[in-house]
């Protein structure tokens, strides 16, 4: 195989629809879904080669069940250079808006958190390379096909990209369950950074320190936090909702 297997409806169509690389399309012997038909001809135009196979087979190859019969083999993902990002941002003539996420270690979680960040208006999302998920075939499953629509850079060091941000005159937000500054009477304005930790340990001391302001989401019951990429879906269409008033 030459490069990585990507696999369900929503993913695999966006894949074809995007301009990343693509070699060969598996589906499966039964699948007849008029979505699927659309599928294989967006293929057959791209001059992708189409190959059907039994359904324990697609389970196999995808490490999944939950490949809905189809799956494609695709070039690695590509990452967004974040000064790339910036010069596209700056050129759009608009306030820029990012998510950045702090060790999310759950594919599930990122492409959670991607596909609200893409439904949100985010103008990309920002990863680190190390203890954190990148963008694997789950993860782009998780996103319903987002990762192709919205920028998502990897960096070495998230808080040392966080005050290049700000040089570039970025505000960072950060979403902490303790923080007494409510995010529901946070103004946001200008370019925005919302910036959210890991499943079980939050934003790192370190990021914290390049958060302008660190806010929470109240809680009226129920234990004691919210999964991340609940959380970060909240947070995000609180900040939508501001900038865009």
């Amino acid at each position: 195989m030459k490069g990585e297997l990507i696999f369900g409806v929503n993913p695999v169509k966006e894949s074809l629809q995007s301009t990343r690389g693509a070699y060969n399309l598996y589906v499966q012997v039964s699948a007849s879904d008029h979505r699927v038909e659309k599928i294989i001809k967006l293929a057959e135009e791209r001059g992708v080669a189409v190959h059907r196979r039994e359904k324990l087979d697609l389970t196999k190859m995808c490490a999944s069940s939950h490949h809905q019969g189809i799956a494609l083999e695709v070039e690695p993902f590509r990452y967004t250079d974040l000064s790339d990002l910036l010069v596209s941002i700056s050129e759009n003539g608009k306030s820029g808006f990012l998510l950045v996420l702090d060790g999310i270690q759950d594919p599930h979680n990122l492409g959670a958190l991607i596909r609200s960040a893409a439904c949100a208006g985010a103008n990309g999302v920002i990863i680190p390379k190390d203890r954190a998920c990148g963008v694997t075939a789950a993860a782009e499953k998780s996103s319903a096909g987002a990762v192709e629509t919205i920028a998502v850079v990897q960096v070495t060091n998230i808080a040392q990209s966080l005050a290049t941000l700000k040089e570039a005159g970025y505000w960072a937000y950060g979403l902490a369950g303790e923080a007494k500054q409510s995010i529901y009477e946070t103004a946001f304005s200008g370019n925005v950074v919302l910036v959210i930790g890991n499943e079980g340990e939050g934003i790192r001391p370190l990021v914290r320190k390049q958060c302008d302001v660190v806010m929470s989401i109240p809680q009226y019951g129920g234990i004691g936090s919210l999964n991340a990429s609940v959380a970060g879906g909240i947070a995000l269409f609180e900040v939508a909702r501001k900038i865009n008033i």
